[in-house]
């Protein structure tokens, strides 16, 4: 039996360090200044503190500030340009399509942004479904991951068995929740060290030579999920 593949967009299938993640930086720290209203260098802090804290920005602005999700989806995901700046791995995404099993895509960026990437990078196809933000939301709040409530309900509400199934990451303490229900966990390293001065790549500051326990296997390329072996 082939596993189920969950696969995290940013930094995984792409590599958003190179522009996505500093065109957002600056989307989000403009919409703070000017919707929370605060000065930009506290604009900034909040940003990056909101992330590390709930695993998002959005989710401390609508905890502490009263800010509507999806207004603030819309204004900081617009990214004008940035379709023209876009690349994966060719090799990569060849084997993303040549890999068997069923596959998903699992982020925390809005639907509209990640229908976007796929289209770009000519891979939509290769998804059975696309779990974005809006749809992380547990008895009407937001859960994104790496809350593992949220995988709970996602794996029951598909059918599936937690060991059935590997989620393909960028992002550790999204790998720790999703190990804690029980699902395989794959570290995607291809890009985290064009991330060192990104908040929104912490991994960068690891040592990408130490696995953590909770980390089945490292790759720095998408062929070799080609050898992990059937559940």
């Amino acid at each position: 039996m082939t596993p189920v593949w969950f696969f995290d967009l940013d930094n995984t299938l792409h590599n958003a360090s190179a522009h996505v993640f500093r065109a957002l930086n600056v989307a989000m720290t403009d919409y703070i200044e000017t919707h929370v209203g605060v000065p930009r260098d506290e604009a900034n802090r909040l940003r990056a503190l909101y992330w590390h804290r709930y695993g998002a920005t959005l989710l401390g602005l609508v905890r502490h500030h009263g800010v509507q999700p999806a207004h603030f989806l819309h204004h900081t995901h617009q990214l004008p340009g940035v379709d023209a700046l876009l690349h994966g791995h060719a090799h990569d995404l060849a084997a993303l399509k040549r890999l068997p099993g069923r596959k998903f895509l699992l982020t925390n960026a809005p639907l509209a942004y990640a229908e976007r990437v796929l289209a770009v990078l000519g891979i939509s196809h290769c998804f059975e479904g696309v779990i974005a933000f809006e749809q992380m939301r547990m008895f009407g709040q937001l859960r994104p991951k790496p809350d593992a409530r949220m995988f709970r309900h996602l794996l029951a509400g598909l059918q599936l068995r937690a060991g059935d199934c590997v989620l393909v990451e960028d992002t550790l303490v999204h790998q720790k929740a999703a190990r804690r229900v029980g699902m395989r966990t794959v570290w995607m390293q291809r890009w985290l060290h064009r991330s060192r001065n990104n908040p929104l790549g912490p991994e960068a500051h690891k040592g990408l030579r130490r696995r953590p326990v909770y980390v089945d296997r490292r790759i720095n390329r998408l062929g070799a999920l080609l050898t992990i072996p059937p559940v």
